[in-house]
């Protein structure tokens, strides 16, 4: 079982732009910024960081639910800091404030729901799943 995870608990994450993680990457008429699914991975990846010290065995934290805002575009080079702060834990899930910062302006924020699981349960419940359907 994981460790109690304190209020407050945060993680980061820093990541620079890439063409990759653009617009453009995805369709080539739209314009080179960060697009939303890659900050919005990038917030989660922030979540994960903030719950991965408190996990014990296979434990690991997935996501379970966003509610996020993209306020402003941001370029290729530019570096996005990712910040997650846990504000609640209702027995099951935790409640993550999110925000991304890329130097100059808050470009996204919000909150996420993560939950601690344990990866070889969690595979399995995947594996029996996935035979049902075959």
């Amino acid at each position: 079982m994981a460790k109690p995870v304190s209020i407050g608990t945060r993680g980061e994450v820093e990541k620079r732009v890439e063409f990759k993680n653009t617009l453009t990457a995805w369709r080539e008429e739209l314009p080179p910024v960060l697009s939303t699914p890659n900050m919005i991975g990038w917030m989660e990846a922030a979540g994960f960081e903030a719950l991965l010290p408190f996990c014990e065995g296979d434990e690991v934290s997935v996501g379970t639910a966003i509610n996020v805002i993209h306020r402003a575009a941001t370029g290729i080079g530019a570096t996005v800091k990712c910040e997650a702060v846990v504000e609640e834990f209702d027995g099951r899930f935790y409640t993550f404030r999110v925000s991304a910062h890329d130097g100059m302006e808050v470009i996204g924020h919000g909150t996420i729901k993560r939950a601690i699981v344990s990866k070889s349960k969690f595979e399995e419940k995947q594996r029996k799943k996935l035979a049902q359907t075959t």
